[in-house]
């Protein structure tokens, strides 16, 4: 089969052939219709994430069974399904809660290792979906509605993110919510869910309004005003553009900026009890004393990945046809292309929120 693979050493992925994957016994193999591509791919592996290589890369997947183990039960060849890419031990106190992104063994298929201890099943599971076929413990197999396309399966990943987040932010009524890197993958996520976890207005922040601009209609009914960083006069100046259009205070920041200020210029213009929730693997220190922290009961809430339940619930809005998300995914290319596509992913020259490789 073809797969995208990265090798030990080299800065750039290959699409290789490679042999179709056998199930254990307690294993699927899925042939995939659909696979994600995800922006901080590249970054990870570069900074020595990705732990077992060489490997077959891809964390969202969705098509239908292929090939079932000799011990699975529940699950059938021809079954329409998406993996669930989140690897844990499924044993220790966070599982058992049902915070498994924080579990020791947290990694996730196709992917980076993020956990502290030892990393079994990622040794085990550690090839992922951009290709033709992956092979998934059956535990990881979400069925999929069947009003669900393939696409959009592959990408419930990155909307129960953005559950996620929206979960942290602990909103109160009639939120007002300031989302950064609004244009990008997660930021588009969250406009489009928002409205379903209690936020009633949303300001939206990224460099280009014109982007902006086009985000807008995913916010449904709530009103929406966009923050154009590259229209302000400095970094400082985005605090105090966020403080005139919310004179008490942002009730939160989801904020997903992989680096620079505006994690903090934005974080500084939270309301009294506001919360900021990153999720963008920001390296930039925080301009912000603890003490400005006690004082205003601000909380700062990092988290690294969706649980299974935030995927589920996703996939129920979907099934209820509460949430309709086709609209996010703006790019599709063949198994062929996908190299091409990450690197445009990289660049972000054209307006892209979702992109999917179809084998």
């Amino acid at each position: 089969m073809l797969a995208l693979r990265a090798h030990s050493g080299a800065d750039a992925l290959v699409l290789e052939d490679v042999p179709v994957p056998d199930p254990g016994p307690r294993d699927v193999v899925i042939k995939v219709a659909s696979a994600g591509v995800a922006p901080g791919m590249l970054r990870l592996l570069e900074s020595g994430a990705f732990k077992h290589l060489p490997t077959t890369v891809g964390h969202e997947a969705a098509g239908t069974i292929a090939q079932v183990g000799d011990e699975v039960t529940g699950l059938a060849v021809g079954d329409r399904v998406r993996m669930h890419p989140n690897l844990n031990c499924g044993d220790c106190r966070y599982c058992r809660a049902g915070l498994d992104m924080m579990c020791a063994q947290q990694a996730m298929v196709g992917h980076a290792f993020f956990g502290a201890g030892s990393a079994p099943m990622y040794e085990q599971y550690h090839d992922g979906g951009l290709a033709e076929y992956v092979r998934v413990p059956h535990w990881l197999v979400d069925l999929l509605p069947d009003s669900v396309g393939f696409d959009i399966g592959a990408k419930v990943h990155d909307l129960a993110n953005a559950v996620r987040a929206l979960k942290c932010a602990e909103l109160p009524a009639d939120a007002t919510l300031v989302i950064t890197a609004a244009t990008g993958t997660m930021g588009t996520a969250t406009v489009k869910l928002a409205e379903h976890y209690g936020a009633a207005r949303l300001i939206l922040v990224g460099r280009d309004r014109a982007r902006l601009d086009a985000v807008t209609p995913l916010a449904g009914s709530s009103p929406v005003t966009v923050v154009a960083t590259g229209e302000l006069p400095d970094e400082a100046a985005l605090t105090q553009h966020l403080r005139a259009l919310a004179p008490d205070g942002a009730d939160a920041v989801l904020d997903y900026v992989p680096t620079g200020p505006v994690t903090g210029q934005a974080m500084a213009a939270l309301a009294t009890g506001g919360a900021l929730v990153h999720m963008g693997g920001n390296l930039t220190p925080l301009p912000l004393p603890p003490a400005l922290l006690m004082i205003n009961c601000w909380r700062f809430v990092g988290t690294r990945a969706c649980t299974r339940a935030d995927a589920r619930e996703v996939l129920d809005l979907l099934a209820q046809g509460t949430l309709a998300a086709d609209e996010l995914i703006t790019h599709r290319c063949p198994l062929s292309d996908a190299v091409k596509a990450i690197d445009a992913m990289q660049q972000r020259t054209d307006p892209m929120w979702m992109s999917v490789i179809n084998p």
